[in-house]
């Protein structure tokens, strides 16, 4: 058997889909169907960039995996209790050992999408699915594994915005030869905050295309080994938590033994065990000599109470201890140490947090945010609310027919008709185009074949899906009209033509 968990693949969609082979029209022999992010993060109508990652992990996982006859008979089983009362449900089982037999297991669809690591505008087609054929109602089975899409993309599309507030905080208060520190100003706390391991590395991952700092070991893992040739992209520094604190006679003798065992290097202390306040002003003090003799970074980490309050604190009294310099754009920049902050921080709170830093006089260098649950898990399908749906139809006679959902009662999920090419403008913004008005495999389109019949492309590795996203990005308007006018036309006659048919 070749499913997930023991799973047999035929029952890893939701369950309805299972029935739609029988609910297609019959006379047809193409149907294809796209996926768009239809609103910017949050709903957030001035920025609706895009940045598309986690299309690889999902082919290589669960797409491009040989069934068995295993499969079926496992799945059978299941769809026999499956229906209301427990009675048989409908599922294409003809069409599963049809493919079985005539494709060598593997799921009989073409998928073209766009490059890992990709920015675009809410509305760009992410991925096509063609479905040919007797196969053609097979379309939309596999649409609940491929919108899954949506996390790893949402994941890096916060993850990048909130580079975005910190890189103007770096400009605002940081030397240009410091610039270099940016890549490690977000740190991925949202290991422990995830429902399972394989959302850790999914969505870690997605965080590695923006920054280099994660805990998330199983993404840096992945991404390294499976994704980078070997090539390391996450970091991390070893740090003290409140059990390691607590386990200690006092809040120092924690602190001497981490300074004894990684003083000359980066390393973090915990310091709101007990006492934050004493831990800054009394504690702290008294280790300086032990501190500067290693000669290493000390990292001081507040973890409750306000997070600028403690922030700030935290700088100020370093700022005391070991003092700082002031760098070329008049901002502090403290001596062997700096400040993480890992709790209650959010992506709205984050500009709060760097416009206070600064207003105290203090570089953002000093700073680095580390985000949990915030991250990697406050998310949803509906935070850049993605779908799936049906394009286009070609009937047996030959008949072609773009189709689109218009919904009155929520015109916010209008979804687009054709089949589509996506293309840069003259700007290197991508534009959704008609397929037929662009040339036949036009070199220019973004929408490249991934995964065919059980072919798979070849990927990128993941250094150049971080080149990508670094050149692509910020050249990126924050908000554009990505719809061509060939497609704006379509649109229009596509809708005169649903009215038109409900009115018969």
């Amino acid at each position: 058997m070749s499913g997930f968990l023991g799973l047999p693949l035929a029952v890893l969609t939701d369950s309805y889909k299972a029935s739609h082979a029988f609910l297609y029209p019959e006379a047809n022999k193409k149907c294809v169907a796209y996926g768009e992010f239809r609103r910017g993060y949050n709903g957030d109508t001035e920025d609706t960039r895009v940045l598309f990652y986690g299309i690889r992990y999902i082919i290589e996982h669960y797409i491009a995996i040989k069934w068995t006859l295993q499969d079926v008979e496992l799945a059978e089983d299941f769809y026999e209790t499956h229906n209301i009362n427990y009675t048989s449900f409908p599922f294409p089982k003809d069409l599963f050992l049809k493919f079985i037999e005539e494709n060598d297991g593997y799921f009989p669809i073409k998928i073209e999408a766009l490059p890992e690591g990709t920015s675009c505008h809410a509305h760009t087609p992410v991925y096509q699915i063609t479905a040919e054929r007797e196969y053609a109602p097979l379309a939309t089975f596999l649409e609940t594994l491929l919108t899954m899409t949506w996390y790893p993309t949402t994941v890096a599309t916060l993850s990048r915005r909130v580079r975005d507030i910190i890189e103007q905080a770096y400009f605002d208060t940081v030397d240009e030869e410091d610039y270099g520190s940016l890549e490690g100003r977000l740190y991925d706390f949202g290991f422990r905050g995830c429902t399972s391991l394989e959302q850790s590395i999914i969505g870690g991952s997605a965080h590695l295309v923006n920054f280099t700092k994660s805990a998330t070991m199983s993404a840096s893992y992945y991404v390294q080994y499976k994704l980078n040739n070997k090539k390391p992209v996450g970091s991390a520094i070893p740090a003290t938590e409140h059990s390691v604190m607590t386990a200690h006679k006092s809040e120092r003798d924690a602190i001497l033994r981490t300074i004894k065992l990684f003083g000359s290097g980066t390393y973090a202390c915990v310091l709101d065990s007990f006492d934050y306040a004493n831990a800054l002003n009394n504690i702290l003090p008294s280790i300086v000599t032990q501190k500067l003799e290693k000669g290493g970074v000390m990292v001081l980490r507040p973890d409750s109470g306000d997070p600028v309050e403690v922030i700030l604190m935290a700088l100020r009294a370093a700022d005391k201890v070991f003092g700082s310099y002031t760098n070329k754009k008049g901002y502090k920049i403290l001596r062997g140490c700096s400040v993480v902050q890992g709790d209650a921080v959010t992506f709205e709170s984050m500009k709060i947090i760097l416009n206070a830093v600064k207003e105290a006089g203090y570089s953002v260098q000093n700073l680095t945010i580390g985000m949990g649950s915030g991250l990697l898990q406050k998310v949803n399908r509906d935070t850049m609310s993605f779908a799936t749906k049906l394009c286009h139809i070609t009937y047996a006679d030959g008949t072609q027919r773009d189709v689109m959902k218009t919904p009155k009662t929520g015109s916010n999920k209008i979804s687009l008709p054709g089949e589509f090419v996506v293309k840069k403008n003259d700007h290197g913004v991508p534009i959704v185009y008609p397929k037929e008005v662009c040339a036949e495999n036009d070199p220019d389109n973004l929408l490249h074949v991934v995964y065919d019949h059980g072919e798979v492309s070849e990927w990128d590795d993941f250094d150049t899906i971080r080149k990508r996203v670094a050149k692509e990005w910020p050249l990126l308007p924050r908000s554009y009209d990505n719809i061509s006018p060939e497609l704006k036309s379509k649109i229009s006659k596509c809708i005169q033509e649903i009215q038109n048919s409900n009115t018969q």
